[in-house]
This record gives structure tokens, sequence and C-alpha cells, in this order.
């Protein structure tokens, strides 16, 4: 059976505060947890007020100190905006302090605008040491790092499995290059879902990292007890990606009855196609969407989006994927 895991913006609604968002992300990884789900992972995002997540370490640490199997991570941190030895001594401290329970996925992206690009001091030439700064990333979270000049403490030994993230063949690529496991955004961005797929795959080489090919793909599911109750939470998300494309970051809304009013033809066409990798649905719906997408991809792996604006709906959502596939008794 396919492993699912989650990932989770600590999402700030219009009334929920920033500390309420981190509390429900700890609380809802310890729900994940006890339904079997294989990861929690949080995103990095500069500058949008509904998102929580932009210290992602601390983030991290807040739910590994509440939860106590589940692995917890970065999906992701963007390496660009950063310098390697930071997060290196940044994730190791977490290896140390959560042993074998902490990942690291790595993004090219900046996370933000480019008003906020400026403010994080990245240049135009940032993304482009991309491949470099993955390797020393690497290398100082080997235990060859004790001997090396310039340590970063106490990462040496950790070995943090590191995760290359994307949404284009470039990131495809370079994870097969390296032979390391690969994350397709296809919760926002799947027009390449299945071209990355193939050139991972058929370029991987393996690693003492990852000796086969191992690919997580991004998926919106959002699941209710009635389909139409489904469809209606999902207008959180939807009307979120609207106002993306508007240029808006704003917390999130209420689910509404009619999207017709929120959006116009454009915008519709544009978000459903951001939409495309999503099941929404009841219990059985969910399961044969994901057995749909699964069958589609080969995926070894789903990291699930579930954008609800209510805590306890998202709750139930998280509950009744897990049920789906077999790996939670029902309970309420």
């Amino acid at each position: 059976m396919v492993a699912l895991s989650i990932l989770d913006l600590a999402r700030v609604a219009d009334n929920t505060s920033p500390r309420m968002a981190l509390d429900n992300a700890r609380s809802l990884a310890g729900l994940a947890e006890l339904c079997g789900y294989h990861r929690f992972w949080v995103a990095e995002h500069h500058n949008m007020p509904g998102i929580a997540s932009a210290a992602t370490s601390l983030l991290i640490a807040h739910i590994a100190a509440g939860t106590q199997t589940i692995r917890v991570g970065a999906g992701g941190i963007m390496l660009p905006n950063h310098a390697p030895l930071i997060v290196a001594e940044q994730f190791g401290t977490l290896a140390q302090l959560f042993p074998g329970r902490i990942d690291l996925g790595l993004g090219r992206a900046p996370g933000t605008d480019q008003a906020t690009v400026r403010a994080l001091r990245r240049t135009a030439m940032s993304a482009e040491h991309f491949p470099q700064d993955v390797l020393e990333l690497q290398a100082y979270f080997s235990k060859e790092a004790a001997d090396f000049s310039v340590q970063a403490v106490p990462a040496a030994g950790t070995e943090v499995p590191i995760w290359i993230l994307g949404s284009s063949t470039y990131g495809a690529s370079l994870a097969a290059e390296f032979g390391l496991p690969y994350a397709f955004a296809s919760h926002f961005a799947p027009d390449q879902l299945m071209t990355a797929l193939q050139v991972y795959r058929n370029r991987f080489r393996p690693s003492e990292h990852c000796s086969r090919p191992y690919v997580m793909v991004g998926v919106n599911i959002i699941a209710a007890d009635t389909s139409a109750h489904a469809q209606y939470l999902s207008t959180t998300a939807k009307m979120s990606f609207t106002d993306l494309l508007r240029g808006v970051t704003r917390f999130s809304k209420p689910p509404i009855e009619d999207m017709d009013a929120y959006w116009n033809e454009a915008e519709e066409m544009r978000v459903r196609q951001m939409l495309a990798c999503s099941v929404v649905g009841d219990r059985e719906q969910v399961r044969v969407g994901i057995d749909a997408l699964v069958e589609q991809t080969g995926a070894d792996e789903l990291m699930v989006v579930s954008d609800i604006y209510d805590f306890q709906e998202r709750q139930r959502s998280i509950q009744l994927i897990a049920e789906s596939m077999g790996m939670a008794p029902a309970f309420v």
C-alpha cells in the first residue's frame, strides 16, 4: 500500500491567531501519527499572513516535541534563501533532539514575492548555486564532517535524509543525478508531473542515500462524510488560489456556496488547472481517487494537502483519508 503523508502550511484563518495556527499544526501531526501517516511536513513561505510556517525549523521542533514516532520535516526549505551551513546547523540540531525522525526537503524557488526576495538578501545568482549548495549541505551531515575545518555543529554524522522538491524537470534531473528521493509539487503545479517523473526514473543513479528511484506526489485531498460537503469545503482552497492569481495574500476564508460569485471565467480555468491533481469527496470517492492517482504515477508515497478552513473539519478529513486506505480504525 502506498504510504500517505501530510503537508501542512500552518494556515491562519480570519478567526484564528498565528499561535493557534502553530498549535493546530502540532495537534494535526498528533492525529496523523495516531492514524498511521508516515510523515508530517511544513513548508517555508514568506510575507504571507495566512501561512505561519516561515520559521520552518522552529515549527518542526514544535511539532516533533508534540509527537512520538511520525517523521517530521520540511517540504521544504528554500535553500537559496539560506547559507547551507545555517541549514545544516538547524537540522543537525533537530536530528540530535529527535533522532531518526527528521527529513529535509529542499526547494530552489524563493517561496515569496520579489520584494521579499530582496529583503531576504537573495541575489539573481542565488538559485544558480542550488546543486552546489545541496552537495555542501550533504557534506555537513556526513560522518566525515567531523574532520572539516568548518563544521555545522552538531550536524556531523546525523545523515539527515535530503529530498529534492520540484514542479518541473529541473528538480527531477537533479534528484536523479544525485541519487536522492524526489517530491513533485503537483498539489499546485501539476502540468509537468508525468514528464518529470519519467525524467527522474530514466536518469536515476543509485547512491548511498537511495538505491532506487523513490517518488512522492503532492495531492490535494479533501474528504468529508458526504460528497456535497467535501465540495463545499474545497471552496476555501479555490478562493486561496484565486487570491494568489490576483496577487493578494489573505487569511484563509470560510467556504462558500457559490464560487461563480467569487472568481471570473479566466480565474476559474487557471485555478482548476492548478488544482487538477485533487481528490474531493466522501470516503469511497477518496479511495478510488487515490488508487487512480497511484496507478497513473506509480508513486511510492503521496503527500496530502487538505486545505480546510475549520480545524475540526480538517481533522475529520485527515481521519477519513486514513480510513479510506485502511490505515486507521473508524472513530469520531
